[in-house]
């Protein structure tokens, strides 16, 4: 049974996600009421001790922390938005993926609806929520968050990012970006060892050792680029530029897609051009930091 001492909570949006989000709330015993456009989608959480609320009004007025986790953004104001529905004195966790600038106007409609609000986002599958392997990223009004951090620790590593309603969605698609650019390069270099009869499997494990030293230079380079200094204690961009070079050589000659690192070559060329062949390879950050120039 649920411990009734423990906070009451209500989830919107029964999905994959939704139920995961649920289930963990319920197995660390928080009273739990749910709502579903598709009522059925319950049956489990209910079977399981939750409440399914008739309408999303009452849903809204069964307790004063609310999450929700919908299609997207313009889904929550549909269902949010309509007739009888009351927003004042609830906290309003908005799980639902989108950008950073409708999280902050998400920010602003709930806010002049009298809601408190925090916007986040799951770096997580279903599978894992409700453990620490499950990240749960939040921005908004610290107190808020320290408020009801207790209960959302029952989702995973709940992480809050700073004031700024659209921290949450901008860490998201930066953690996107580091998520693709780690696996395209190992593509790039798998499909050129496949060239020589190397299996994707035998040049995993060199890949991951290449991946981690790697990744421990990002605090080092980190520095630099809040300093804006690009001092070549390793390396300048001009000489990556020359390798660079040589992974596109090879990869065309192996019949090899070389879009990629032809891509990262004209960057660094066109910082080469603009004077900073001698600094280290962070200083590309300003190429990275501009749109491109049509």
């Amino acid at each position: 049974m649920n411990n009734t001492t423990e906070t009451p909570i209500n989830v919107i949006g029964l999905g994959r996600m939704g139920q995961a989000l649920a289930g963990a709330f319920l197995k660390a015993g928080h009273p739990t009421t749910v709502w579903n456009r598709t009522s059925s989608k319950a049956d489990q959480l209910v079977a399981a001790g939750a409440q399914l609320a008739p309408t999303i009004g009452d849903a809204l007025t069964a307790g004063s922390l609310t999450v929700i986790c919908v299609t997207d953004y313009e889904a929550m104001y549909e269902l949010l938005g309509a007739g009888g529905v009351a927003l004042d004195g609830t906290t309003l966790v908005n799980l639902t993926s989108g950008d950073s600038a409708q999280a902050r106007d998400a920010a602003r409609w709930a806010e002049e609806r009298g809601a408190r609000y925090l916007d986040g986002a799951i770096m997580a599958i279903p599978q894992v929520i409700g453990t620490d392997q499950a990240v749960i990223l939040q921005s908004g009004p610290q107190p808020d968050f320290e408020a009801h951090k207790s209960t959302l620790d029952a989702l995973g590593t709940v992480t809050h990012l700073g004031a700024d309603h659209g921290l949450a969605s901008l860490y998201d698609v930066a953690g996107l970006a580091m998520m693709w650019s780690v696996l395209n390069a190992w593509l790039q270099g798998t499909a050129l060892l496949r060239t020589a009869g190397v299996d994707a499997a035998t040049y995993a494990p060199f890949a991951q050792q290449i991946a981690a030293g790697v990744a421990e230079w990002l605090p080092g380079y980190a520095e630099q680029i809040d300093s804006g200094s690009f001092p070549a204690e390793v390396s300048a961009l001009e000489t990556d530029a020359a390798a660079m070079a040589h992974l596109i050589e090879e990869s065309e000659a192996a019949g090899v897609n070389a879009e990629l690192p032809k891509l990262i070559k004209t960057m660094a060329d066109r910082s080469i051009a603009a004077g900073h062949g001698g600094e280290q390879y962070p200083v590309l950050i300003e190429e990275f930091g501009r749109p491109r120039e049509n």
